[in-house]
């Protein structure tokens, strides 16, 4: 495995997984970053026009745009590091696009927690409104569904449940990233 990606609905968990690769020194490719990049590039606010470039990017260059233009980072990371970790997978799309350029170098996280406790998270983060609004939330699950989140989960490689303490956690992501994913489907059944 030469590339861990990771999916999953907001509040999962991903940005936890993503900073305990950081702290091990792993490099994180954040498809988000990807999005926010071309909302400044366009002159617009990410915290506002987020949602719409994101849409515009698939209509405009393909439904796999986000991840395509991801594949040069990951790719110039890989020429120094042995694992690189793309955080946010939004649909099958994007997973075929990793696939085809990883084959079986891409191993598919998914991180899953029952929506009240992904709700709780989402509260204490507060980054935008949706965060705080439950029915907002909601409302981001279902278009980040549309964009087939939910196909993309069902095809993970390994599911890790997120529903323990933050340290048995962080935990099971450490034991992603040492022993791989076969310890961890291991441990989660």
């Amino acid at each position: 495995m030469k590339v861990i990606g990771t999916v999953g609905l907001p509040g999962s968990g991903k940005g936890e997984l993503a900073d305990v690769a950081r702290e091990a020194g792993i490099p994180v490719v954040t498809m988000g970053d990807i999005i926010r990049e071309e909302c400044r590039n366009r002159g617009l606010d990410p915290a506002t026009d987020h949602g719409k470039i994101a849409k515009a990017l698939r209509e405009e260059e393909g439904d796999d745009a986000i991840a395509a233009r991801s594949l040069p980072v990951i790719e110039s990371h890989l020429e120094s590091n042995d694992l690189v970790v793309v955080d946010g997978l939004r649909s099958g799309v994007e997973l075929d696009c990793f696939h085809g350029a990883f084959g079986d170098e891409f191993v598919l996280v998914s991180v899953e927690a029952p929506f009240e406790m992904r709700a709780d998270r989402l509260l204490d983060r507060g980054r935008d409104e949706s965060d705080t609004d439950l029915e907002a939330l909601k409302k981001r699950e279902e278009r980040e569904l549309n964009f087939g989140m939910g196909k993309a989960m069902e095809r993970a490689d390994v599911v890790i449940q997120n529903t323990d303490s933050l340290e048995a956690y962080r935990e099971k992501i450490t034991r992603l990233f040492e022993d791989g994913p076969e310890a961890v489907a291991e441990a989660e059944q």
